[in-house]
């Protein structure tokens, strides 16, 4: 016969994984009392946004009158925050940002206010707008890591990224688009602007999650001077990842130097490697990277023009860039096309 405190030990040992299945339970239903709380917590300021911007319209509605509203409020129920004068100017702003905008608006309803206040505030296209909220609700951003991609031109920078793959690259991997950029920012680094290979390898590694942030969060780190051996030869990829999006092994080689184009023939003779000898049956043909100081466009564009492994050539800085720049910059290279088409804005 089995005692009470025995049993109750038996019950201990037995049964962890009821135990750990209450627990998710818990967590999971939690999670959803949390969505739903924010998606109504956006309906309300949606609709406070659409009231105030319709007075301001037609009733002649200014700042004294939406400041007398945000007192009024704090007086009849102070318990309530949120509801200064100038975050109910922001619902305003966010209701006629998004209003009649059928393919944005379900999107706002799945990230915080915090996170929506970022991008409608900061982002002054449609377009852009779009591809923050799409990448926010994929990545799962912090407010935080949200700051840094807006700061940082992500939009920017992937759009041109786009604009720079090669003819090879759209073809084994034709979902590649928003996948990688024309200029990475390593500004987490704090590298000086002297420096040799290793000491930018070793500090990749040092911050390997901001980097991943920096390249996206699907991609997963394999190693570092991964080894790969060709006849009775030793040959070392500088930095080798996967991507789950795209299936595929992506071998990043560093170049302190300016792009020179014999710098392809190393990298292609890795994804041969790559794609002979460790590359799996279900997977796609791997892609290389070459990430260089600097590079001369009018030279990359001769190198890949011919070239038929599926490689890309970008450039890495040390400090976050000039946003005017860069707008400028893909305005000039995108005259003629359309980011209205959601295969390019969206994840």
């Amino acid at each position: 016969m089995i005692k009470g405190n025995e049993a109750n030990k038996v019950t201990d040992v037995d049964n962890p994984k009821d135990f750990s299945d209450v627990l998710q339970h818990i967590q999971r239903s939690r999670q959803k009392i949390f969505a739903q709380i924010n998606t109504a917590l956006i309906e309300l300021y949606w609709h406070i946004g659409q009231i105030i911007s319709y007075k301001v319209n037609s009733q002649g509605w200014g700042k004294k009158v939406v400041t007398d509203l945000a007192q009024y409020i704090a007086q009849q129920d102070p318990e309530l925050k949120g509801f200064s004068d100038k975050n109910l100017w922001r619902m305003k702003q966010f209701f006629e940002t998004y209003q009649g905008n059928e393919k944005l608006s379900p999107l706002v309803r799945e990230l915080s206010w915090t996170h929506n206040t970022i991008i409608f505030s900061r982002c002054k296209t449609a377009e852009e707008r779009e591809y923050y909220l799409r990448l926010c609700i994929k990545e799962r951003y912090s407010t935080r890591e949200l700051e840094r991609q807006i700061s940082t031109s992500h939009f920017e920078r992937t759009m041109l990224g786009n604009q720079k793959l090669s003819a090879v690259l759209r073809e084994l991997h034709p979902s590649i688009n928003n996948t990688f950029k024309d200029n990475y920012v390593l500004e987490f680094l704090g590298l000086p602007m002297q420096h040799d290979e290793s000491h930018l390898q070793k500090a990749l590694i040092q911050n390997m999650k901001q980097f991943i942030l920096e390249l996206g969060k699907d991609f997963i780190f394999v190693g570092e001077e991964y080894r790969l051996q060709v006849g009775n030869q030793d040959f070392f990829i500088d930095l080798l990842f996967f991507h789950r999006g795209l299936a595929a092994l992506v071998a990043f080689e560093l170049k302190i130097a300016k792009f020179s184009p014999e710098h392809l023939g190393q990298l292609s003779f890795y994804l041969e490697a790559l794609d002979r000898d460790v590359r799996k049956p279900h997977e796609n043909p791997s892609i290389g990277v070459l990430l260089c100081r600097d590079k001369d466009e009018d030279v990359v564009e001769y190198a890949l023009s011919r070239h038929l492994s599926p490689t890309m050539v970008a450039q890495y800085e040390l400090q976050l860039p000039d946003k005017k720049l860069i707008q400028a910059k893909l305005h000039e290279l995108s005259e003629n096309v359309s980011f209205n088409d959601d295969s390019d804005v969206s994840l």
